[in-house]
């Protein structure tokens, strides 16, 4: 396969930029318990200021900025209604089912999905690790440590500010399990990610990077 030139999108990161603005607003608007969408939605505002800062001296690419724009608006969703009570349509709850709101599951399964590409891009880009098993496993490893890392992290702001209320602040739903079964989302989540979009993610990194995709094998 020849070479085929990837011009980058100056437009894109500008874009998905303002559209989180409006939802970060939407979201804080709707907000009815402040607290839980401040632990919610800022520490991945946080992430996404560093991001933007740092985009001179390193420009991640469109696919890992699309990615985090998508974990954002669950965030997002979490913060304005809490996960347990996002709104879901019951008919497909009862068609799957499903007996608790899965939005919670689903936004831990992003929580492994999209770092697993953000590390896979920085570890390839910057440095130097080749696209084989020892990166899959490095990576899978760092997502699933995130993944507890949180839990751990909810873990103290309950204990430290609603030690009467942790299963309600938490979202468990009555689930004892509900932490083991976060950590399970996100190391599915880490896994998916990287055998699914491997070969986009070279073609992604490739334009960020303003070179030629020279073949399908690059991963």
């Amino acid at each position: 396969m020849t070479g085929t030139h990837l011009p980058p999108r100056p437009w894109l990161f500008p874009s998905l930029a303002i559209f989180c603005v409006a939802v970060a607003a939407w979201s804080f608007a709707g907000a009815g318990d402040k607290p839980t969408w401040a632990f919610e939605v800022l520490p991945l505002c946080t992430v996404m200021l560093v991001f933007a800062v740092r985009r001179h001296w390193f420009c991640f690419s469109d696919l890992s900025y699309v990615l985090l724009t998508w974990f954002f608006v669950i965030q997002c969703l979490g913060g304005r209604y809490t996960f347990a009570e996002v709104p879901f349509p019951k008919a497909l709850m009862d068609l799957l089912g499903l007996e608790r709101n899965p939005v919670d599951r689903i936004g831990h399964f992003f929580q492994g999905f999209v770092p697993a590409i953000l590390l896979r891009e920085w570890l390839i880009r910057r440095r130097g690790i080749p696209a084989r098993q020892t990166l899959f496993w490095l990576v899978t490893g760092c997502c699933l440590a995130f993944s507890a890392s949180y839990e751990l992290l909810e873990m103290a702001v309950v204990l430290v500010f609603y030690p009467d209320a942790g299963p309600e602040w938490l979202g468990m739903q009555g689930d004892p399990w509900d932490a083991q079964w976060d950590m399970t989302m996100a190391l599915c989540g880490a896994v998916t990610a990287q055998l699914l979009l491997s070969r986009l993610h070279a073609h992604s990194m490739a334009r960020a990077e303003g070179g030629e995709l020279r073949g399908p094998a690059q991963a």
